[in-house]
């Protein structure tokens, strides 16, 4: 088993979390809530009402769990490729483009179990307009931190509840972590000289950013119904019956545009974070292989 990657894509995930995270909160304030027009007034009306605190709002447990799950993504993805390599025998050659459209499919839908939780905190949180710095007769907060809003919903809706939207996350996260690996590996084939079996360093950070923006191109609309989904009922009377309902409800009232709303935002997010993400991956998955001294260039999952 390729432990190093479970380790490498731990420290990597976080790294992207940190990156990315002040985008993402616009991201799903625009998704969630219809007084947010556009990145932009969605960006200034935070800032003026909650001050940058306001981008970072329920950032200490997704981290974490994002962590987590980052590690489960990288260490499935590269042990699934490991054990079709092996299925078909040695002398085989090395991993095919379906080994690794099918074992990032693999990493993504393992690490729901992970997610789930960690990410209907994050929403809720995001989603949390009201300031703490208002007057008395101002609406406060429901939740209090990540803790407290965890304990809140398990109170309110059951254990269960930490599961809703899992479905649309599944379906976000299994397509479109096979895309992105499948993206990744060939833009890094594509910028490998000849001769050379791996790309430098700016081949791997240009084929993780556009990597990132393929995976979420793909997976904006799911995103979308997540969302709207893990909101449901947080603060006012429940919309939606569930999945499907959730679908035909958003298009009969906003038109199916909606659901590429945010696609803008994710991919201007998805350049960075992932450019960081597989730097960060690569950087130390060499450095655990090869030992302190001596750090190999990019790892393809072609082993």
């Amino acid at each position: 088993m390729h432990i190093a990657d479970f380790v490498s894509g731990s420290f990597a995930g976080a790294c992207g979390v940190a990156v990315g995270y002040p985008l993402d909160t616009v991201k799903v304030r625009i998704q969630t809530q219809k007084q947010f027009t556009g990145i932009w007034q969605c960006a200034v009306a935070t800032f003026s009402k909650e001050g940058v605190h306001g981008f970072f709002k329920g950032m200490s447990l997704p981290i974490t769990t994002i962590s987590m799950t980052s590690s489960v993504v990288f260490g499935t993805y590269r042990n699934c490729l490991q054990c079709l390599s092996q299925a078909r025998g040695a002398g085989c050659g090395p991993n095919s483009k379906l080994d690794v459209f099918l074992s990032g499919m693999a990493g993504g839908i393992a690490q729901i179990s992970v997610m789930s939780p960690g990410d209907i905190v994050k929403v809720r949180l995001q989603c949390q307009t009201e300031s703490k710095r208002g007057g008395t007769n101002v609406l406060k907060p429901k939740y209090h931190g990540p803790i407290h809003c965890l304990l809140s919903i398990i109170k309110e809706e059951g254990f269960l509840g930490l599961y809703r939207g899992a479905l649309p996350l599944m379906l976000r996260d299994g397509p479109s972590y096979a895309t992105y690996f499948l993206t990744y590996t060939t833009i890094c084939e594509w910028l490998t000289d000849s001769g050379k079996k791996r790309p430098d360093w700016s081949g791997v950070m240009l084929a993780g950013g556009i990597a990132g923006m393929a995976g979420w191109t793909l997976g904006t609309p799911m995103d979308v119904i997540k969302a709207r989904l893990q909101m449901d009922g947080a603060r006012e009377t429940k919309r939606y019956k569930g999945f499907f309902h959730c679908i035909t409800e958003t298009v009969r009232v906003e038109g199916a545009g909606v659901f590429f709303r945010s696609l803008g935002i994710n991919c201007l997010r998805a350049f960075p974070v992932n450019m960081v993400v597989f730097v960060t991956y690569e950087v130390l998955t060499g450095f655990l292989r090869a030992g302190p001294d001596r750090v190999d260039p990019p790892q393809l999952g072609f082993d």
